[in-house]
């Protein structure tokens, strides 16, 4: 009796659990992403920091698609990092990195929920290399890549060359809403041939005590089968922004360029190179999580590497990440250059 009575209650938990993975996967679809690194700081600004080296996961994603019906679908999304402080032993945490739900039609869609902004999702396709490193605008702390609100996407014409994205957001990514002020960003790109497009973006972060931010961007992209090409400049004005050397509070103006590629070197290696210019001290970025940029001075950021396909989908990729300063306009010093060598290894699930 005990043996057939054990037997029943294994078969009936295989049953439920057969039946619930079969009700999820039906309709739905589980994925996952992982960026892992071998890294090594060969010299800093900071140099606490010198001589750390280790392995640590940069990011990992588990993601849960659903297709309500013809119209409706939804994603949950969680993320994973390592700390990326260089001080702690915190182990990995997750958070709700996506979690919207998405109507649609055959040019337009709309999503409610933490969900992309427009501020990099081009810009990041053409690059093509977010397992390396974020995007400029996202390394340097002018915006963030997700946000909670309501968001409309699709095309303005029947070609389906001119395309927008427009969202209302409360401003502060997937945290929390502390501030009655709401983001606005729009973005506007037009295929000016099937391997070139344009893009302009926009946004206006109502923020508090009047430190408003206003963002402008320009970006330029060319993507073939074997050669991406992109050129992007962006300008920033902060409002009444309190100025970390002095303790006051003054308007910032900041802008930044970058200009980054991706080639085909042979069937199963590709290599990535990207030039990132800051042309003003941008306080925030010594906070950067992996790559801690010095706020003191301007900079030129540089990042290279080899990609190489081991299998489908699985990717080893030796990559270097290089911050050389000018003199500082707040201390007269010219701060360390930052080296940092690391081993990648990336792929989807």
């Amino acid at each position: 009796m005990k043996t057939s009575g054990l037997l029943g209650a294994l078969l009936l938990v295989w049953a439920s659990t057969t039946f619930a993975q079969s009700a999820l996967t039906e309709k739905g679809e589980i994925s996952g992403r992982v960026y892992s690194d071998y890294f090594w700081v060969a010299s800093n600004h900071n140099n606490d920091l010198e001589g750390k080296n280790g392995f640590w996961i940069r990011r990992v994603y588990f993601t849960y698609d659903y297709q309500i019906s013809e119209a409706f679908s939804g994603r949950f999304r969680l993320e994973g990092n390592s700390p990326g402080q260089f001080n702690t032993e915190a182990k990995i945490t997750p958070v709700v990195k996506d979690l919207y739900l998405q109507w649609e039609n055959d040019q337009h869609q709309i999503l409610a929920g933490i969900s992309p902004t427009p501020t990099f999702a081009l810009v990041e396709d053409v690059w093509g290399y977010r397992s390396v490193e974020k995007s400029p605008l996202d390394l340097l702390k002018f915006a963030s890549s997700r946000d909670f609100g309501i968001a409309f996407e699709g095309e303005l014409d029947t070609d389906g060359r001119l395309n927008y994205h427009f969202m209302v957001g409360n401003g502060n990514s997937n945290s929390s809403e502390t501030n009655p002020g709401k983001k606005f960003m729009l973005s506007l790109s037009y295929e000016l041939t099937d391997h070139l497009v344009a893009e302009v973006y926009g946004d206006y972060n109502d923020q508090f005590e009047n430190q408003d931010w206003f963002t402008l961007q320009g970006f330029l992209g060319y993507q073939s089968d074997s050669f991406n090409l992109g050129l992007l400049f962006a300008h920033q004005q902060r409002q009444n922004a309190t100025q970390y050397s002095a303790g006051n509070e003054v308007d910032l103006s900041l802008e930044v360029a970058s200009v980054f590629s991706n080639f085909t070197l042979s069937e199963k290696m590709q290599g990535f190179l990207r030039v990132d210019r800051t042309f003003d001290n941008i306080n925030g970025v010594q906070n950067n999580d992996y790559f801690p940029i010095s706020s003191q001075s301007a900079s030129t950021i540089l990042i290279a590497g080899l990609d190489f396909e081991l299998d489908n989908n699985i990717h080893l990729m030796p990559n270097l990440e290089a911050a050389i300063y000018d003199e500082s306009d707040l201390t007269g010093t010219t701060p360390g250059t930052d080296l940092i060598p690391r081993l990648t290894l990336a792929y989807n699930f």
